[in-house]
């Protein structure tokens, strides 16, 4: 079976697509689904989320984590890439929801790069993808500051779907996504990352969330429609969103020029209990603040992509 497949759409109205089943999305639900197990074998996304809850509980000092953090981070970046900044002062020096565009993996750590190491950031991303290699479990468990999402990928559902209509071929590869794949979806553990946002921005920390929920496929696109979270946690708790164009990152080579954009904060009236309408009006504000920081015609330097394979891979 083969689904539609939108690679970017332009509209907060886009219907919710899966990628065709291909070789590669095969191949990588299997990646996901090996992944998912071994999280699950080792509970490295529980003790992930535990270590977080006792830094918000016991009120922990981050300042040298954060420093120490900063320096390793900074300078691994800056020994690869030659990094562009431009409109830092645009981050307020209280904590916020930095919302940035998603190109690669790379991306959280490029933006933790840049920014001053006080107020602390912590990273809103995919537990897969943050806990996949050994060396980013080690680093991460040593400098914390990630609240992992537990989630099923578009590859997983589109081999869920495709054994449903009788590709036999994927009925056990479909059945072990049933069984070890979290889909994250409920309500326990979503009152739980409620909660633990709720305490980062009580402890006066920031968190970095991808509004896309994935990857991007495109230099200066989004992919849409935007998830509803990083507006959500806006709403909820007054915190303002500043809008970030990462650009350059969808192709790594060594020295290549990056680029990270900051925009004017963004502020919404605080609201308990969003509607859809205070929801939709959101999404869209960020959409086109984001999108405005982005390049309209991108192109890529014609010059020479040394390590172009490692450096595009090193974080899958």
């Amino acid at each position: 079976m083969n689904t539609n497949v939108s690679a970017q759409s332009q509209s907060n109205n886009q219907p919710f697509v899966l990628p065709p089943l291909t070789p590669e999305t095969i191949k990588r639900a299997r990646q996901g689904l090996e992944a998912a197990q071994l999280l699950k074998a080792e509970a490295i996304v529980e003790k992930s989320l535990h270590q977080t809850e006792a830094f918000i509980q016991n009120k922990s000092n981050l300042k040298l984590r954060g420093w120490i953090r900063w320096l390793l981070i900074h300078t691994v970046i800056h020994s690869l890439f030659r990094v562009k900044v431009e409109s830092l002062d645009r981050l307020p020096k209280q904590p916020v929801i930095i919302a940035p565009n998603h190109l690669s993996h790379i991306d959280p750590f490029l933006i933790l790069s840049e920014i001053p190491d006080q107020p602390y950031y912590y990273i809103l991303g995919d537990a897969r993808s943050l806990y996949n290699k050994f060396w980013k479990r080690l680093f991460l468990r040593f400098s914390g500051g990630t609240i992992p999402l537990e989630r099923i990928w578009k590859e997983e559902i589109a081999v869920l779907e495709a054994a449903k209509a009788g590709e036999k071929n994927l009925t056990e590869l479909a059945a072990a996504i049933e069984q070890d794949v979290p889909k994250g979806n409920s309500i326990q553990s979503l009152r739980r990352l409620d909660q633990i946002v709720q305490g980062v921005f009580a402890q006066k920390k920031g968190i970095i969330i991808f509004p896309e929920g994935r990857l991007g496929f495109q230099e200066g696109q989004l992919f849409l429609p935007l998830k509803r979270g990083t507006v959500i946690y806006a709403l909820k708790t007054g915190v303002p969103i500043v809008p970030v164009g990462i650009i350059g990152t969808r192709n790594l080579y060594l020295y290549k020029e990056l680029t990270i954009r900051f925009g004017q904060p963004l502020t919404f009236p605080q609201i308990n209990r969003p509607k859809p309408k205070d929801i939709k009006i959101a999404l869209e504000t960020l959409e086109a603040a984001i999108f405005d920081l982005l390049p309209q015609n991108y192109q890529e330097p014609d010059e020479l992509k040394l390590f172009s394979d490692f450096l595009n891979h090193m974080l899958w």
